[in-house]
């Protein structure tokens, strides 16, 4: 249940939550889209750090959320299921585990990013795909928190 007065409209709360402060909506759907439709990222490997990023945020309106821009990209539904077994699990490639690896790192501490996971990181991605996949946990972790602190557990009502 929300901690604050969401008015009733279409998409719920994860979407009327904006019409709260419209000035700032624009912001909100910037960078909602330009994860989705702007990352050079393949999508399975940002939605694994979304994934796992939403499971540290505690965010059930982040968990339970699929894209349609993902779904289409076809990142199938047991992506998800072993995450908690990233490390060792042979589902994943090296690359989808440094991007859990540093979405978890980025999400419950920052400071724990140090050298060797960067010189792994610069061995599977290129500078740009760095930044890439930094940017994206950043709104991850942002939009992911504001909705969690909120008490907003519904599934996002836009489709990107």
């Amino acid at each position: 249940m929300a901690r604050i007065d969401v008015p009733d409209g279409p998409g719920g709360e994860s979407a009327m939550i904006w019409t709260l402060r419209p000035e700032m909506a624009g912001m909100v759907e910037r960078m909602i889209s330009t994860v989705y439709q702007r990352s050079t990222l393949p999508a399975h490997e940002r939605e694994l750090a979304r994934m796992r990023i939403a499971e540290l945020n505690d965010c059930s309106a982040c968990a339970t959320f699929r894209a349609p821009s993902v779904i289409a990209a076809g990142v199938a539904e047991d992506l998800y299921e072993h995450l908690a077994d990233y490390r060792t699990d042979p589902r994943y490639s090296d690359r989808q585990r440094l991007a859990i690896e540093y979405a978890e790192r980025f999400a419950s501490d920052h400071r724990a990013i140090d050298d060797e996971l960067f010189a792994r990181l610069r061995a599977r991605f290129d500078d740009s795909e760095i930044l890439d996949l930094t940017l994206c946990c950043a709104v991850f972790v942002g939009l992911g928190r504001t909705l969690e602190v909120l008490g907003i557990d519904q599934g996002f009502g836009i489709d990107i």
